[in-house]
């Protein structure tokens, strides 16, 4: 009974998160909701609800052995295909490019939002550029509802930045973008590519409900 047992946990043990993937999916709902908590400043809403896909990278690194790298990993997710709420996350890293304020060695939260189907087959590859494959622009902050139309029509992505609290728009142009195959695996027990994850949309771990409900919460349709 007890090697039963004991083979039974190792089993569960071997399809548990990381607890560093579960950390950084908790970190990436934080960021978001502080992000939205300041209404004045944050990303606008009508951007969100039009959005076809969102990644939000939190604490990114500058790489103190290549001037002015940047290392992050983060995660995207989808919308459901009838719009309605959001799919499983797939992990994501992102390499390299102009991350915004460059404050010495402090951490950058990123978060960008793929404004259309063309964006959004390009966030799945396996990799791509942001401002090469794909066109990148600078997000708007706040309420002005003419920037959020001039932005959304003229880009496929919208990106923002955080350091040190400091929040703006920012062209994250040059960083490569590429799925995690490590971190799907840890969340979803099996090796899966970020378009398997968007089209199966599997059970999302738990640790990711609380960035599933931010997004819900900020792109229902009132």
């Amino acid at each position: 009974m007890k090697k039963t047992l004991s083979v039974l946990l190792l089993a569960s043990a071997a399809f548990a998160i990381d607890s560093s993937d579960e950390k950084r999916l908790r970190e990436a709902a934080e960021v978001f909701r502080e992000v939205m908590a300041t209404s004045d400043k944050a990303i606008p809403q009508e951007l969100i609800e039009k959005a076809e896909c969102a990644v939000i990278i939190p604490g990114m690194k500058k790489g103190a052995f290549i001037v002015g790298a940047k290392f992050g990993r983060g995660f995207l997710t989808c919308r459901k295909n009838n719009r309605v709420g959001w799919k499983a996350p797939a992990a994501i890293r992102v390499e390299g490019g102009s991350f915004g304020f460059q404050i010495g060695g402090a951490e950058t939260d990123a978060i960008l939002l793929v404004m259309n189907r063309k964006g959004a087959e390009r966030l799945l590859s396996s990799k791509f550029t942001l401002g090469g494959e794909a066109s990148v622009a600078a997000g708007p902050v706040g309420r002005n509802s003419s920037a959020q139309t001039d932005a959304a029509m003229t880009a496929e992505i919208l990106s923002w930045s955080r350091q040190r609290g400091v929040f703006a728009g920012v062209s994250l142009q040059g960083a490569t973008m590429r799925e995690d195959l490590d971190v799907n695996r840890s969340m979803y027990g099996q090796t899966m590519t970020n378009k398997e994850v968007v089209e199966k949309d599997p059970a999302p771990p738990a640790a990711a409900q609380a960035l599933l409900s931010e997004l819900n919460r900020h792109s229902s349709r009132k």
